[in-house]
């Protein structure tokens, strides 16, 4: 990585990992927290197959937590959160 892309916070975001992606109202969602100034900010991708077609939601939110671990269980929280309040219409 570059001086530059270090100082500007470019590289590679957090990977999430394996455990902290589940199924949801027939939704596979996968924590994807950023790391941002003061810990993670929180976010989450959400798919779903409607009509045999692969849909795809990013929730990227401003709250921020300390820890990876609170910014995944968090976002998994969000998300669910989502579906319940918009369903099918997130990937409209």
């Amino acid at each position: 990585m570059s001086i530059l892309s270090r100082l500007f916070g470019g590289g590679a975001k957090p990977e999430a990992r394996a455990e902290t992606a589940e199924t949801y109202k027939d939704c596979r969602i996968t924590a994807a927290p950023e790391a941002a100034e003061g810990g993670y900010r929180v976010g989450a991708r959400i798919e779903k197959e409607i009509g045999g077609e692969m849909k795809l939601h990013h929730l990227m939110r401003a709250d921020t937590l300390g820890s990876i671990e609170e910014a995944e269980a968090f976002s998994i929280r969000k998300a669910k959160q989502v579906i319940d309040e918009q369903g099918d219409a997130i990937f409209g």
